[in-house]
């Protein structure tokens, strides 16, 4: 939930969850690791945009197809790809604007997607009819913003969200799937108190809310649509900070489960019986349970744990809670595992530092007879994955002895008698956290001889919430100095030189370069700014008028800016760009609604005054976050080029492109 950020690429820079550890990679073929005296190539970005993001997995009611997101044609459109195997037919065409799939109808073969007006997050819903004829967009208007919410129970109906009454709060609709319906909308519930819509009940009778009070402290809300009235179900006066969110009604409609951290440092699942009212604990382990949700035939709960930065999936039998065993998986991180109507088998993406996500299908249960069936082959094949690195979970105590987790990439060939530059990654947010999985940028920079550390400092989800709310209303102090505190960690490897140390990071993680450049100015040679913060006043007073609900939050967490504005101005950093003496590149998107493009503009205005190489890329149609491979090209290349001349000391091996 506390998330500025859109993961500020939607592509090669968002991570999946796991990391091999033997010589199998996600596509379970074997891979050589290469020692550090071997020779490795270095590809150029064209290579590793040549890889293939797959997103998202919905079956089609025969069973034979997988419904799929892919920027195969260089932006995403929607595809369909045989269950058996076979190349991935593409059912959408846009060249400008990205479109991605929420899934096929249940009973025939039109499918919703979702699609903005470059990149600004304005999201409709979209129908595709199965005669193939132009889309039908199902939430028509301006300046409105609608999102799929999920399908009814009874597969006859699904839900939107839309703020088009009011754009502070999405009100729910049910729309009519039947065919010669013309797709019916029903207002299911007004939105008024700023609550998001967690699940609907099988009789539709009953809406679960979630209303966060603070990034560290939610309720759920029970609206019962017969009555009028809500019921906080979660409320915990006296218990401190608690976080509460809904992982989804039962089948029998007798239940809600829900996702809780109450009196434990970690979140997990319990079960909420509501004639009675009882709470009973379903699963409770050492990490976060991160969601929990019901086949589509309701036999299977599957539940995916956040284990040390990777995802770790269970799978039980829904009536007793028996454990169920998966088919033999292949190494690595385990994603987005989806269920066929019949409940006989998944699709589920399989990734690892090397390998991106690659979409497999398996049977399940009783027919369970053989491994999964690999539908996707992402890695460009010009690309050799044993060229590639692993991710070594780390820990270094930080300032205070705060113990402080991260993920480092170490590039073959680093060794004491051969030092490389390295870069401090950090996530966006605030409150993100770097997983274990591939990155395209991660991996070209570590191609090119850079170390990378992708840091979880203070405030980091996943690590329990002592550690989660360490950063409150302490960003760019408390936060910065974990990553400031790395740079031991790395010149203790002894492979890393201590004097070419720089910092990346992408929409929090940007601020945070900026403040580290602003207020930290000695620290690191060089900083790449990516959709970063600059004006702490302005991202907070300009938020998008659909975070309404989580204002509140966000500025418990932050800082509201009439009544915190000496804070706030203290921590941005464009109020104290003439300390910036490092050089700075900066990538913006034009249409970015969370970190307007004019902060950016009046970063680098102001630090250019100081006299100090500044590099300015602006994407015209892009938003807070990469969709368009040209574009992803373009800024990655500038990257480079600008670490090779200022950071590794060697002369760009041509001008950045403006």
């Amino acid at each position: 939930m506390r998330d500025l950020s859109l993961a500020f690429t939607l592509a090669s820079m968002a991570a999946t969850t796991a990391c091999a550890t033997s010589g199998s990679g996600a596509g379970g073929e074997s891979t050589a690791r290469l020692t550090t005296t071997d020779t490795v190539p270095r590809y150029p970005i064209e290579d590793f945009l040549g890889t293939t993001n797959f997103g998202g997995a919905s079956w089609s009611p025969d069973g034979r197809k997988v419904l799929v997101s892919s920027n195969q044609s260089g932006v995403y459109n929607v595809y369909a790809i045989p269950a058996q195997g076979g190349a991935p037919v593409q059912l959408t065409s846009s060249a400008t604007n990205a479109a991605f799939a929420n899934g096929y109808f249940p009973r025939d073969e039109r499918f919703l997607y979702s699609s903005d007006q470059g990149g600004n997050e304005l999201t409709h819903v979209y129908v595709r009819e199965t005669d193939g004829t132009a889309a039908r967009d199902l939430t028509p208007g301006e300046k409105l913003k609608a999102n799929f919410v999920g399908w009814a129970k009874d597969e006859r109906s699904f839900f939107v969200g839309t703020n088009e009454r009011d754009p502070r709060f999405f009100d729910l609709y049910e729309i009519a799937a039947d065919q010669g319906s013309d797709y019916a909308r029903t207002l299911l519930y007004q939105n008024d108190g700023g609550f998001e819509v967690g699940d609907v009940s099988p009789d539709k009778r009953w809406l679960a809310l979630v209303k966060p009070r603070t990034t560290n402290d939610s309720d759920v809300w029970l609206h019962d649509r017969q009555t009028g009235q809500a019921k906080n179900i979660t409320a915990h006066a006296g218990k401190g900070d608690v976080q509460n969110g809904v992982a989804e009604f039962s089948p029998d409609g007798r239940s809600l489960y829900l996702i809780t951290d109450e009196g434990h440092e970690f979140a997990y699942l319990v079960r909420y019986d509501l004639a009675i009212g009882r709470r009973e604990t379903v699963l409770k382990t050492e990490w976060d349970v991160m969601y929990a949700t019901f086949s589509r035939g309701h036999r299977y709960l599957v539940v995916a744990i956040n284990n040390d930065a990777r995802t770790e999936i269970r799978l039980f039998e829904a009536a007793t809670m028996a454990p169920v065993p998966l088919p033999a998986l292949p190494a690595g991180a385990i994603t987005g595992v989806t269920f066929s109507r019949d409940d006989a088998r998944i699709a589920f993406y399989g990734s690892d530092s090397r390998n991106p996500s690659d979409l497999f299908v398996a049977d399940v249960g009783p027919l369970m007879n053989q491994g999964p069936t690999r539908l996707t082959r992402s890695l460009n094949p010009r690309i050799d994955p044993a060229h590639l690195v692993d991710a070594e979970v780390v820990r270094f105590a930080s300032y205070d002895g705060v113990k402080v987790p991260g993920l480092l990439y170490r590039p073959h060939g680093a060794a004491p008698g051969a030092r490389v530059p390295a870069l401090v990654m950090v996530h966006g947010g605030p409150g993100g956290q770097a997983r274990i999985g591939y990155k395209a940028m991660l991996q070209y920079l570590v191609n090119h001889g850079y170390a990378v550390f992708d840091i979880n400092n203070r405030g980091s989800s996943g690590y329990g919430k002592t550690f989660y709310a360490m950063d409150d209303r302490r960003h760019g102090e408390a936060d910065l100095g974990d990553v400031v505190a790395s740079k031991r960690m790395l010149a203790e490897t002894g492979y890393v030189d201590p004097q070419r140390i720089g910092i990346i990071g992408g929409s929090y993680g940007g601020y945070m370069v900026l403040a580290a450049l602003a207020f930290r100015p000695e620290e690191f040679t060089v900083g790449v700014d990516i959709f970063g913060v600059a004006n702490w006043l302005r991202t907070l007073e300009s938020i998008p008028p659909w975070w309404e609900s989580f204002r509140e939050a966000l500025y418990a967490e932050m800082g509201d800016p009439k009544t915190d504005r000496e804070r706030l101005t203290r921590i941005s950093p464009l109020f104290h760009a003439s300390n910036i003496r490092r050089p700075l590149i900066v990538l913006q998107g034009a249409n970015d609604p969370r970190v307007l493009k004019v902060e950016s503009d009046e970063m680098v205005e102001a630090v250019r005054k100081n006299g100090v190489p500044v590099e300015y890329v602006v994407f015209p149609d892009e938003g807070h976050g990469f969709l368009k491979k040209e574009n992803e090209m373009r800024g990655y290349r500038a990257i480079l080029e600008f670490l090779d001349a200022h950071l590794k000391g060697e002369p760009a091996a041509a001008a950045v492109i403006k």
